[in-house]
């Protein structure tokens, strides 16, 4: 049976302090945690996916997630509070899109990453 345990501790502290000069700061990784709960949601990642395609109203999500319009406002209130997205409106519809290249490159790698296995 092999030992999983180290004989000896060896610390290298130039690496330990080059680390600690870069570690988020508690505030930033609060953001960052909240950030990836937020894209955790099935429906938002869907939401996401569409918007990334194309710029659409609530209806038109609706439709291609076979949900009702309330449940999409729901979800849609939740990515706007945390800016992957935005709107605007053009008479009484109002259209949603991903809020910038940021959003957009972050949803792109995500799904190139579970898709190159």
């Amino acid at each position: 049976m092999q030992n999983d345990r180290c004989e000896a501790v060896i610390i290298h502290p130039d690496k330990i302090k080059e680390v600690q000069k870069h570690i988020l700061k508690d505030t930033d990784l609060m953001k960052l945690s909240n950030l990836f709960k937020v894209i955790s949601d099935p429906t938002r990642i869907k939401i996401l996916f569409a918007l990334e395609k194309q710029e659409l109203c609530v209806c038109d999500i609706s439709v291609i997630l076979d949900m009702t319009q309330s449940a999409i406002s729901h979800q849609l209130k939740t990515l706007k509070m945390a800016e992957l997205v935005t709107f605007r409106k053009e008479g009484k519809t109002v259209f949603y899109k991903l809020a910038d290249e940021h959003v957009q490159r972050l949803f792109r790698q995500s799904l190139d990453h579970i898709m190159e296995g």
